[in-house]
């Protein structure tokens, strides 16, 4: 048995494309506000949705099928971004990255374990050694 295929309305689309849009627009704003220490917690999905005046569970869909993947997703792999970065450049210590990206230390090394696969400490080292090694290589070359 065939089923015709249902083609979505353009409005409904378009509607989907704002929403994940304006999604995208919070998550960068509020990873502004946390890196400028403007920001005092960290947004839960309810909290984007309720500044972009609609559900949760409606935001948490659109994201889903529009993008693939979760809202946490997205905010979760910026902050990852963030903390890469701020390990990579070793200027400051763990823990002031942690407070920076309104963790706790003991929450930050298991929020970064979870997604790098090794704590923030081993991936400076890792980084540092990389580093190193270039360093050595193109010194080398010349």
């Amino acid at each position: 048995m065939h089923y015709p295929i249902m083609k979505l309305p353009k409005k409904i689309l378009s509607r989907q494309a704002e929403i994940t849009s304006e999604f995208l627009v919070q998550v960068e704003r509020h990873l502004d506000e946390i890196l400028t220490g403007k920001a005092v917690k960290m947004y839960h999905i309810k909290d984007i949705a309720a500044l972009m005046y609609i559900h949760p569970v409606h935001l948490s869909n659109t994201i889903k099928l529009t993008m693939g993947n979760s809202p946490c997703y997205f905010l979760e792999e910026k902050l990852m971004d963030e903390a890469r970065r701020l390990l990579r450049e070793g200027q400051l210590t763990i823990a002031v990255i942690a407070e920076r990206l309104l963790f706790d230390t003991s929450n930050f090394t298991k929020f970064f374990k979870r997604f790098e696969g090794i704590t923030p400490s081993a991936y400076r080292e890792q980084e540092a050694l990389r580093s190193w090694e270039a360093k050595r290589e193109t010194a080398l070359a010349q």
